[in-house]
């Protein structure tokens, strides 16, 4: 080995070492204050500690007159100083660190968003009798105007969450009913109502009145509606999604042919951009994602029991997960990216679901029967959820919303607005 190798070992360093740092020059301020002495009068100070204890030891031995001189030799040997010990400068101010603190501990630390805490029970339960037992039916829809509609049997009654007053819309006969499908118009006036007989029904909830008969659309029940603006979408147990325009005599704008099965309208495209065939059973459950609008997830019944996630850009499958019942309903949160699914047989539950990670957060039960329908409270905190055992539950899962900082978006328009009364 050469001699420049011997002197690379010696100068390297070595693990678990203390490392010694340079000595600073005699001009710079070091860690440590050495008073300066020559500033101390010793003679003074032993003088006022000894003969001061003298004093207070015995107080006998002292009298008047001694006290008297000795606050006279005092003053005259100027001892009324008030301090024995005494720096001739200030001493100077510390040195800085060796090991200063990073500046992004303490500028850089970001606040901890408290855990919300989910109740486990529902905050009301209503009676909801004679509600239909039925995975194809839609009969459960919360307006904008706060106002929660339920159709039970052949009658559509309206729930104030304003007021908790509750009052009876319409009840059609045996011959045209029972009720298969609710739908808020988005002005939170206007409801539409679909019956067994495939006739869609729009009413003025404000005034209790009958505005107008969709016919023609259908031929057998109208189980789903969805609106856009003045566009009322809707789907029939005959396989048929139609777009109705409310503003005029003729309605019937669009038709979709090609399901053989009930299909919940979601889409108001001119001819399909995809088939999304993934799913093993049945599909009720739908709900497009307020944050991604691409985004759209799809439940599964009772054969195949799964949540998916589709792209519908590119008609590809994200995600799936299986979730072990039925899935019935699907819901996102408005303000968290979170959803909630309701099931069926075998816990009859409501899940909380974390998104994209699909984290179980919560799992709500209390309902004895399938969980068939769910609607969202207009500022998204509360979810009411109505099912088969007759019972229509609040729950509030989704929490208080925070304060919004930017200006609310401005409301879509009346779809009635024009028309004074429609035939």
């Amino acid at each position: 080995m050469d001699a420049g190798g011997s002197s690379n070992m010696a100068s390297s360093r070595y693990p678990l070492q203390e490392t010694y740092l340079p000595r600073k020059k005699s001009g710079e301020n070091l860690d440590r204050f050495i008073p300066n002495r020559s500033a101390m009068d010793f003679d003074y100070a032993h003088y006022m500690l000894t003969e001061a204890r003298k004093g207070k030891e015995n107080p006998v031995a002292s009298s008047p007159a001694k006290e008297a001189y000795r606050k006279q030799l005092a003053e005259v040997f100027n001892m009324n100083r008030p301090r024995i010990l005494a720096f001739k400068n200030k001493p100077p101010p510390a040195a800085e660190s060796l090991f200063p603190e990073p500046a992004s501990t303490f500028h850089q630390a970001k606040p901890v968003k408290p855990r919300r805490s989910i109740p486990q029970t529902s905050e009301r339960t209503l009676d909801a009798p004679e509600i239909l037992d039925d995975y194809y039916l839609n009969l459960l829809d919360w307006s904008s105007s706060n106002i929660l509609a339920i159709a039970l049997g052949n009658t559509v009654y309206l729930w104030d969450a304003s007021t908790a007053s509750t009052s009876e819309l319409v009840t059609v006969d045996d011959e045209n009913g029972p009720v298969t499908s609710v739908s808020w118009a988005p002005d939170g006036r206007h409801i539409a109502v679909g019956l067994n007989n495939a006739e869609v029904h729009l009413w003025d909830t404000a005034s209790n009145r009958r505005l107008r008969t969709l016919k023609g659309g259908h031929r057998s029940r109208v189980g789903s509606l969805d609106w856009n603006n003045h566009i009322l979408s809707t789907g029939g147990m005959d396989g048929l999604i139609t777009n109705n325009d409310v503003r005029i005599r003729d309605h019937i704008v669009e038709k979709y042919e090609g399901h053989h099965q009930e299909w919940p309208p979601q889409t108001l495209l001119t001819q399909w951009l995809h088939r999304l065939e993934d799913h093993t059973a049945a599909v009720k459950a739908l709900a497009w994602c307020p944050f991604q609008a691409n985004l759209l997830a799809s439940g599964g019944g009772g054969g195949d029991r799964c949540i998916k996630f589709w792209n519908t850009h590119t008609g590809a499958c994200l995600n799936s997960v299986d979730t072990g019942s039925q899935v019935c309903s699907l819901l996102w949160n408005k303000n968290e990216r979170e959803l909630l699914s309701s099931h069926g047989f075998t816990d009859n539950q409501l899940t909380l679901w974390k998104y994209p990670s699909m984290v179980k957060i919560a799992e709500l039960t209390g309902h004895t029967s399938r969980v068939l329908f769910m609607a969202q409270s207009p500022n998204g905190c509360t979810v009411a959820s109505a099912a088969g055992d007759e019972t229509l539950r609040f729950w509030n899962v989704f929490g208080t919303p925070e304060v919004a900082t930017k200006p609310a978006p401005k409301a879509n328009p009346e779809p009635f607005a024009k028309v004074n009364r429609i035939r």
